[in-house]
This record gives structure tokens, C-alpha cells and sequence, in this order.
């Protein structure tokens, strides 16, 4: 072979006595076949074969099936995002006619998505109370294809009781999807509940630190997979190899960093609770939270996110105590080693009276714990300061 050609074909390496613990980064457009016959026959690999570089790579498939193994699933489908995960769902079962019951502490972006994009497409949907348990069954109608649920809900906490409504739905014969990013597959199996989807945004627990954008869809039905896998194709989506590569990274972390940003977030909830009015504290742990006892009943521990309401008077001064914070950061999202403060305005559709107006969302990182309570103490005494008077009127 000549010059140009020796700098483009590169030579056989051999791999025998090489074994590395770390998961090989395999990039890839195209994918190259052996003969004309098998790039002819292509289409009959399946979804689990490799045809081009947008529909997965040996790097992805392994974290597809890391993934697979803690959900205790078939298979398990890679987006670019968790709101993508939520979305492919959707587009995947419903047609124009159909519904979708959402609950109203969905990650807000799903009624987003409802009402600006299904919605003018034929596709209803209407949101439930997330406490409704067996009740969903007085919302099913023949229009109704999928149920969705998100346990604990975003940002106020609330734990839906799972299995009364997959009961309720297999009576009807229809589909239910979970987004469980808050407790990842570690905490909770929504698959083993009965689940037909379970999602979660892999930004987070899974990824671990704040540097890439992913998510993931379980299922147990091998047809589901293959729909899942149809409707990204037609769309176009695919996910990085380098991101799947630090997914599968912080995958070997998760366990020992959600242990530890789940225990002080309890101890944190339990101290705040102490000294705030009842109800201000937002987290499943709690014996007062929304859905307590299911969470005991259906989980095996809790994360590190939890939210304290911020009463009317101290939603003033509550901006100038989050920018003086040293330990946290302020941003969106969760679930990294960086501990995260978030501000956020809650409107409810349901329940006026469920926890709604300004709450101030805790993500715990891995900081030490003094200093990110040195933080926390200022915005606790300002809570504080009229919840007192309040508990002992």
C-alpha cells in the first residue's frame, strides 16, 4: 500500500494478554460490514445489532445493559436527555384520539409538553392528584393509553402509591410509565411494581457529575423495545459514545455517593424539621410527608434532594442568603458531587391546597457536612423566625 493509504488503514493490533477494567470509549458513524451481501442484509440485524453509529456502539450497549441489570428489565434504550426519555414514551403509544393521565407534581416540562405539542396534535391529556392511588380507576376512560407517574414528585415530594395504579391499569389493559430519577433503580424498581416504562434522566444519579445530558427508558416486553426503537430511529436520535463512557463511570460510583448524600439529607430534614412550622419540610423520609408509608412499604432507601417551603416572609431576603452560600452552588439539576441550591415557584393544578408558591430545593453533593450546614443554618433561622411563633401559638 502506498503513502496516503498506510496513513488511513491502520494495522492489526493484537488484544491477547491485554484486560483493562475500564469500558472502551467506541466512536462510530459509519459501520463497516464485511461483504455487500451483509450490508444489503443489514436491516435484519435487529435492534440489538450494529448498523450505524447513531443507533449504539459497543460503548452504549453497555451501559444499556448496566442499566437493564439494576432495573431488572429486557432492555433499556438511550436519549439524549430525561425529558427525552419522558417524550419518546409518549410519541411511542399514543395516537391522535388517545389520552394520557399525567399527576400534577410531574417535572413541569411534561405538561409543557402535553399541552404545547400533543395536544394541537390530537393526543389529550389531563392531570391527576398524585395521591389518587386505586382512585385513577374513576379517570379511565376508552380514550386513556398510558398513565404516567413520577414518585416522589418533582420538587414537593409526594410518593404515589405505584402498585394501585398498575393494578388499575392492567385492568383496563393499559400502559404505565414511572420517571424515577430521584431514587434511580438503587432505591426503586418500578418494572418489578408492574411498570411498563421506567425512565430516568442519567444527567444526574447516573452521570454524578454534572457534565453530561442523558436518559434512559427499561422495559420488560421486547415489542415495547422495538417501538421505543422505531420512533428513534424515524426521529433521529441517538446518544454520544463519550457521554455513555462517563455514564458508565459514574455508574461505578453511584451507590457509595447516593448512601452518603442520602443520609445527610435526611439528617438535614430531620433537623430542619425541628425547628421549622410543621409541613415546611418536603422529604419521603419523614413520617408527615405525603406518602410516607408507601415509601416505606416500596423503597429500599432515599437520595439526597428534599425542598423546605419558603414562607411568605422570607421570600425577600431568602435570594441574598442563597448567593452568600460558600459550600452550595446555585443551579438546576441534581445529583452531582457539587451540592445544589434551587429556588423554585410551584403552581398546582389539582390540589390548591398542596404545597404551592416559592420552595427552595436541596440537592446534597459530597461536601463536608458542617460546612454545607453553615449554609443551610441562615435560611433555617429566617424560616424559622415566624414558624416558631407558629408551632407554639
Amino acid at each position: 500500500m502506498r503513502d496516503k493509504t498506510l496513513c488511513v488503514k491502520r494495522p492489526e493490533v493484537s488484544h491477547e494478554g491485554f484486560a483493562s477494567l475500564a469500558i472502551p470509549t467506541y466512536r462510530a458513524s459509519t459501520i463497516v460490514f464485511d461483504s455487500a451481501v451483509d450490508y444489503a442484509n443489514r436491516k435484519y440485524r435487529g435492534p440489538d445489532g450494529y448498523t450505524y453509529g447513531l443507533h449504539g456502539t459497543p460503548t452504549s450497549r453497555a451501559l444499556e445493559g448496566s442499566i437493564t441489570a439494576l432495573e431488572q428489565g429486557l432492555r433499556t434504550v438511550l436519549v439524549p436527555s430525561g425529558q427525552a426519555a419522558i417524550t419518546i414514551v409518549f410519541l411511542t403509544v399514543l395516537m391522535p384520539g388517545d389520552s394520557v393521565l399525567i399527576p400534577d407534581t410531574a417535572y413541569p416540562p411534561v405538561a409543557g409538553f402535553c399541552e404545547n405539542y400533543l395536544k394541537p396534535r390530537g393526543i389529550a391529556y389531563r392531570i391527576y392528584d398524585p395521591m389518587i392511588g386505586a382512585g385513577i380507576d374513576e379517570l379511565i376512560d376508552e380514550t386513556v393509553k398510558l398513565i404516567w407517574t413520577e414518585s416522589p414528585g418533582s420538587t414537593t415530594m409526594e410518593i404515589q402509591d405505584i402498585p394501585a395504579i398498575v393494578a388499575a391499569a392492567k385492568a383496563h389493559g393499559i400502559l404505565t410509565g414511572c420517571d424515577n430519577t430521584w431514587a434511580t433503580p438503587m432505591y426503586f424498581k418500578p418494572l418489578a411494581h408492574g411498570m411498563d416504562f421506567s425512565s430516568m434522566a442519567l444527567t444526574k444519579y447516573v452521570g454524578g457529575h454534572s457534565d453530561l445530558l442523558m436518559g434512559s427508558i427499561a422495559i420488560k416486553d421486547i415489542d415495547l423495545h422495538r417501538r421505543l426503537k422505531d420512533t428513534m430511529r424515524m426521529i433521529g436520535l441517538g446518544v454520544s459514545p463519550d457521554d455513555c463512557a462517563l455514564a458508565l463511570r459514574g455508574m461505578e460510583t453511584m451507590g457509595v455517593r447516593l448512601a452518603h448524600s442520602g443520609r445527610v439529607a435526611i439528617e438535614f430534614a430531620k433537623r430542619i424539621e425541628s425547628r421549622v412550622a410543621p409541613g415546611l419540610v418536603l422529604h419521603p423520609a419523614l413520617p408527615a410527608a405525603p406518602g410516607h408509608d408507601v415509601w416505606k412499604r416500596d423503597f429500599a432507601g432515599a437520595s439526597g434532594v428534599f425542598s423546605v417551603v419558603i414562607p411568605a416572609h422570607a421570600e425577600e431576603a431568602l435570594p441574598d442568603l442563597l448567593t452568600a452560600a460558600k459550600a452550595f452552588s446555585i443551579g438546576a439539576s441534581w445529583g452531582g458531587t457539587h451540592s445544589l441550591l434551587a429556588p423554585m415557584t410551584i403552581s398546582r393544578a389539582i390540589d390548591e391546597n398542596a404545597h404551592a408558591g416559592s420552595i427552595l430545593r436541596i440537592s446534597i453533593g459530597l461536601e463536608d457536612e458542617d460546612d454545607l450546614w453553615a449554609d443551610l443554618e441562615p435560611i433555617v433561622d429566617l424560616v424559622a423566625s415566624e414558624s416558631v411563633i407558629a408551632k407554639t401559638a
